[in-house]
């Protein structure tokens, strides 16, 4: 397998990203399944995963970008995945707050509000990455927020 392939194989999400449908979805709902076991390896091993996802990202996903002939190809999906990391990042490791840090990084992601689309415009896979790593870090933080709500009104 030549770098190029694997290139678009990683940046697809093993593939998911060819998805005919929704492929930022489905490279979400593949973070989920990728990022729950690491959930349990606690915060200092899973934000290691997290930063080597974030910088390893960034090359091959510009790598696969180039292949693919497109500036931000919708089929790369390893943008979903590293920026659902960010938004899972040490939320309980029940489905309820994984299905709402899902639902809110979905939505910065397709709404992206400010500045995540201006990230898009930054070159290469810094391009393709830092904006969903920004949509990951509102989803925590709204995640984070409402755990504290919840917690003080118990």
């Amino acid at each position: 397998m030549t770098w190029d392939r694997l290139s678009v194989w990683w940046a697809t999400g093993l593939g998911v990203g060819w998805s005919p449908r929704a492929p930022g979805t489905m490279g979400s709902l593949l973070a989920l399944g990728l990022w729950w076991p690491a959930a349990f390896w606690g915060p200092r091993l899973y934000a290691v995963l997290l930063a080597a996802a974030i910088i390893i990202g960034v090359p091959v996903t510009a790598r696969a970008a180039r292949v693919l002939g497109r500036q931000d190809p919708p089929m790369v999906v390893w943008d979903e995945i590293a920026g659902m990391g960010v938004a899972l990042f040490a939320v309980p490791h029940q489905v309820l707050w994984f299905a709402v840090a899902f639902g809110l990084f979905r939505l910065f992601d397709i709404v992206k509000p400010f500045p995540i689309a201006r990230l898009e415009a930054l070159p290469g896979g810094y391009g393709i990455m830092l904006d969903d790593v920004l949509a990951g870090l509102y989803a925590a933080l709204l995640v984070h927020g409402g755990l504290w709500m919840a917690g003080g009104m118990s």
